[in-house]
């Protein structure tokens, strides 16, 4: 330690004008004052001077007076350590034991300046995933006390380390990340700039000498790669494990191509190679702690890191590719099997029940592919189980034992404590025709209109449902309920998918409805701009039984929470009854997937990968600890066994459920090859798979971002796969602002922009009406002609497809303002009922009526809100479910949106909300339902609104108003049926998002009128809309916030 620390007890509790003056081996400036606090008292700190070893020192007041009429030294090489208490002689070596919370870190943290304004604790390692922080809003301190600002920071029960950053927005208080080791202590007081903390003594080391950090990269058998600066740090380095250690001889030149092409985020390392060894020896090398060790030309240790191990799993256990996982029932001898290769034992836990005492059954690995197996009897159908793995992991830095799941669980006991044998081809299991099940004809993905929702969303308030099956799959299988009535209709009318948010188990919700916590109030007797629904909601959110799902624990079972009952194989049952009744209702069934993340890792209870195969599941940055930019631990998909553990779920989702479509979350921060394969996987492994439908969020940022790690699955990289991505272009333009804007009233063309809206906003829309395609060109607002992928978005092209089918057309989604909420913040105060719904339709029409599929959150058509929520994920079924009862408001003036995610717009919220107005009557939600049912007919009644080709959309789309003399705020768009409709030679479909009626003259032979599904529009006022022959074409007349199609019978 480079101080002394001496601390000072005071019964009076005064220290007001006492410091500390010392000399002998101590530097310049040798008075110090008892600014530290802790539970002792007080204490001051004097930094020694090189080979200290002894210092002399008094307790002095300001006004001259000492604690004790005695100079007192300090043997250093003693300690450097005392403890002092008023008016006694005595030095003690040792103080009272320190009694801190065990489930917290806390951090004491001094400037010089005195100056802590902005500065924050960003941290992760260690900490509940509900604790921690981004970069940009980090923790601010809990209170300041004489020495400085104090943070308290809740740790995991399991935590063994804690990685932060103090920092000021860009300004970092030191350059390195830094590491507490919370079995040395909990409790730190650090100086600014400072490394080594003033106590307690911890021996800090520096990143290059810290071996709970894994700096190094273990690419393949013959190669391991190190950090450029790293690598600078020895002369020599070698591979340390159980077997001793293995010369690294340095490679001129780097990694070979094949290597960089596989990781081209080492592209800058230096590569050593690793000499050849056996696939036995590697093995066994393998299963042991690794370090990589360097030594100055004097033989002193000078670098020392440990080893991310991913890329020479892969290498070594390529054979794994191809070995039986989980459960195998279709041949002679039924196994269960786990991927292992770095654990040392793995054994067999079976229960009768949870709750009896396990048999404990050994497993048998096999050295060519790291599987461990044991056969199984079908006698123990029913029956649970754990593995039991014995395994070095990084996060306790340590050999550990722990129990737990299979992650190729199909079944699982309640709140998902065991995963259960349960042979999936069970007729048990299967509800009455499921066999020969009739499914809805499959469309081709230009031609789907998709609706979203949460399984509890659906009819946790539907009265018409029975309570126990409200929340349930079971309530999909009710066809007379208010919500399957409302889904049917619009199944009549030309939806064609529901989109399920997350039906995988997931980690946030107690599966048993005893367990799930309720608000302790009655909300609805708060006014409508109160925020006691919120925080009366927040109280028990994280035990209540609501989350969107996106917390995934085991990706191929069916959530116990969404089942009447959880406990075992009831939920396959009641899934697969849900499915069938939604294709009996017309409808196809997509599921939402979340591969790219987990809720934990390490040895949190909820880490399943983790905690079988340490460090390979996770994408390690290069520090070693798992990135987070999903917000949660980042799943390795470019990893082969994380690959294959996504298309092995894909498949039997596809196979065991009849899925018929799955939405990646996050997609981008997929391998485009991982998604690829799945495509192809779907194609050749389920009957009927090239008619299952694909798409995800094709977002490029993270660590992964601009293909850092690897072709991404994103919006421009998937272009001319079929495969689809959420357009955002079409999104912002029409709704306004984007996804992360700091002012929610900044309006878009649909929102209330009107006749200000300008050329750019224009031809954004018009690309998204395109299908979003990087070819199709068309004459811009100033004139030009350009192509979809020539027009600006943010810096990026706004048409990136390569077919119309590979963009998924939306205004709103689960995440964000939905709908009607947007537009709350963004259109006049003053707007009627009647007009917002309008506006609403007119938002709507832009996704039904454009190339390319569409997509809604279900319950838009029908105004649905969540009281200004942009976030509902936590937020209980208060601000998510749906009313299907048009007379109970449609959830808007619930009170203040939850502050976690919404409090920076509660300013803008509180008038919105305590407006009566905003809450439309019946009749308008009524109005707008069969508004969006007569889009759906009308894209339904003619092949041209759900065009295959850029070919196609390109010879039959035009904007033929387009250019410098186009009235803002109105659209037209023209669409040839010429060898395609059986009924019309031209469509016509003018978008009128002004607050005036509009007269368009249109060019083109042939009568036009309005379609018939608009003579007889539950809108009164469309019914005006018109059209009349003209020499120079067709003059067509729609009313303001409106959209009207005209049709040319051939």
């Amino acid at each position: 330690m480079s101080w002394l620390i001496v601390h000072y007890h005071r019964p009076d509790g005064d220290y007001t004008g006492w410091s500390l003056h010392a000399w002998g081996d101590v530097a310049p400036g040798h008075d110090a004052p008892f600014a530290g606090v802790d539970s002792f008292g007080r204490f001051a700190w004097v930094r020694l001077s090189e080979g200290a070893a002894s210092a002399g020192f008094v307790v002095l007041h300001a006004d001259g007076r000492k604690d004790v009429d005695l100079d007192r030294t300090v043997d250093l090489g003693a300690t450097r350590e005392i403890w002092l208490t008023a008016g006694d002689r005595r030095v003690a070596a040792a103080g009272p034991a320190p009694a801190p919370d065990p489930g917290f870190a806390v951090l004491h943290y001094r400037r010089p300046d005195g100056d802590y304004s902005g500065w924050g604790l960003h941290f992760w390692e260690g900490v509940p995933r509900e604790s921690k922080t981004s970069w940009g809003t980090p923790m601010a301190p809990s209170h300041h006390d004489a020495f400085g600002a104090v943070f308290r920071v809740p740790l995991k029960p399991d935590a063994v380390g804690l990685r932060y950053v103090l920092h000021r927005a860009e300004e970092k208080d030191l350059p390195d990340d830094q590491r507490l080791d919370l079995t040395v202590a909990r409790e730190v007081w650090l100086l600014a700039g400072t490394v080594e903390p003033i106590r307690p003594e911890l021996g800090t080391l520096g990143p290059e000498l810290d071996p709970a950090r894994s700096l190094a990269v273990f690419v393949d058998r013959t190669t391991l790669a190190l950090p450029e600066w790293f690598a600078a740090r020895a002369a020599t380095f070698e591979l340390r494990g159980a077997a001793g250690p293995l010369p690294l001889t340095p490679r001129p030149g780097g990694l070979f191509q094949a290597q960089s092409r596989r990781f081209p985020h080492l592209r800058a390392y230096r590569a050593f190679a690793v000499r050849e060894l056996g696939d036995a020896t590697l093995g066994d090398l393998l299963r042991d702690r690794l370090l990589v060790e360097g030594r100055d030309t004097a033989g002193e240790l000078t670098a020392r890191t440990g080893v991310q191990l991913a890329g020479v799993l892969d290498d070594l256990y390529l054979e794994a590719a191809d070995a039986d996982l989980g459960l195998t029932l279709d041949v002679d001898r039924p196994t269960l099997a786990v991927w292992a290769p770095t654990a040392r034992s793995v054994a067999l836990e079976l229960f009768r029940e949870p709750a009896d005492e396990p048999r404990v059954l050994p497993m048998t690995r096999d050295d060519l592919t790291g599987v461990w197996s044991v056969p199984v009897k079908r006698k123990w159908l029913g029956r649970y189980y754990r593995y039991r793995v014995e395994v070095w992991h990084p996060a306790a830095q340590r050999i550990v034992t722990t129990s737990v799941t299979d992650p190729y669980s199909v079944s699982l006991a309640a709140d998902s404590t065991h995963s259960q044998l349960v042979d999936l081809a069970d007729p048990a299991l299967t509800p009455p025709g499921w066999d020969s099940l009739a499914k809805p004809p499959a469309v081709p993905p230009a031609r789907m209109q998709i609706a979203e929702v949460s399984v509890r969303d659906f009819s946790i308030a539907d009265a018409s449902v029975p309570p126990a099956d409200r929340g349930t799959y079971l309530a999909f299988t009710h066809p007379g309920s208010d919500g399957m009535r409302h889904l049917r209709s619009l199944a009549e009318a030309g939806l064609t998918h529901l989109h399920l948010l997350p039906v995988n188990d997931f980690a946030t919700v107690p599966d048993r409805r005893a367990d799930q916590a309720q608000p302790a109030c009655d909300l609805a007797s708060f006014p409508p701009d109160s925020a006691e629904q919120q925080r009366a909601v927040a109280a028990v959110a994280d035990h209540d039984g609501y989350n969107w799902g996106y917390d995934p624990w085991h990706w191929t079972t069916p959530e116990g929470s969404y089942a009447t009952d959880p406990a075992g194989s009831a939920r396959i049952l009641q899934l697969r009854r849900a499915v069938a009744a939604l294709n009996a209702a017309g409808l196809r069934v997509v599921l939402d997937v979340v591969y790219n993340h987990t809720m934990a890792d390490g040895l949190d209870r909820f880490s399943v990968l983790d905690r079988i195969v340490p460090g390979y599941y996770h994408r390690l940055l290069a520090d070693g600890s798992t990135a987070e930019s999903t917000c949660c631990p980042n799943t390795a998909p470019e990893h082969m066994m994380m690959g294959r553990l996504v298309i092995d779920s894909l498949v039997t989702w596809a196979r065991a459920y009849r899925i018929d479509g799955f939405r990646f979350d996050l997609m981008g921060h997929h391998p485009r090859a991982n998604i690829l394969e799945a495509r192809i996987a779907l194609d050749h492994r389920v009957d009927q798979g090239h008619d299952i439908c694909l798409y995800g969020e094709g977002w490029n940022f993270g660590e992964v971002a601009s293909d850092a790690r690897f072709a991404q699955a994103t919006q421009v990289n998937m272009a001319g796969t079929g495969i689809g991505s959420f357009n955002d272009r079409l999104r912002d333009a029409a709704r306004g602002g984007g996804a992360f804007g700091d002012d929610p009233g900044v309006p878009g063309f649909a929102t209330g922009l009107g006749s200000r809206t300008p050329g750019l906003v224009h031809d954004r829309i018009k690309v998204g009406l395109a299908g979003g395609l990087a070819t199709y060109r068309f004459v811009t607002h100033d004139g030009v002609e350009r192509s979809g992928a020539q027009v600006d978005y943010n810096g990026s092209p706004c048409g990136y497809a390569a077919s119309p089918g590979e963009t998924v057309n939306y205004v709103d989604a689960h995440d964000n303002e939905i709908l009607y909420d947007a537009m709350a913040f963004k259109l006049p105060p003053g707007t009627r009922p009647v007009d917002r719904a309008r506006m609403q339709v007119l938002a709507l029409a832009l996704v039904v009526l454009g190339q390319g599929a569409g997509f809604v959150a279900l319950g838009s058509e029908r105004l649905r809100s969540k009281s200004l929520d942009r976030n509902s994920f936590n937020s209980g079924d208060w601000f998510n479910q749906i009313r299907w009862d048009p007379g109970q408001g449609n959830g808007f003036g619930l009170g203040l949106p939850p502050f976690a995610d919404n409090g920076d717009k509660w300013d803008f919220a509180r008038p919105l909300l305590a407006d009566p107005a905003l809450v439309p009557g019946a009749e308008v939600i009524t109005l707008t339902a069969e508004r969006y049912r007569e889009l759906l007919r009308i894209r339904r009644s003619s092949p041209v609104f759900g065009l295959p080709t850029a070919d196609e959309v390109q010879r039959r789309l035009t904007f033929p108003l387009g250019g410098p003399a186009e009235t803002p705020g109105v659209i037209v768009m023209c669409l040839d049926g010429t060898g395609l409709d059986e009924r019309w030679r031209r469509l016509v479909v003018v978008f009128n998002a002004t607050d005036e009626v509009t007269c368009q003259v249109v060019p083109g032979e042939g009568a036009l009128r309005p379609h018939p599904e608009l003579t007889a529009s539950a809108d009164p006022v469309l019914r005006g809309a018109s059209a009349v022959t003209k020499l120079d074409g067709a003059e067509l007349t729609v009313p303001a916030r409106q959209v009207a199609v005209f049709v040319a019978p051939l």
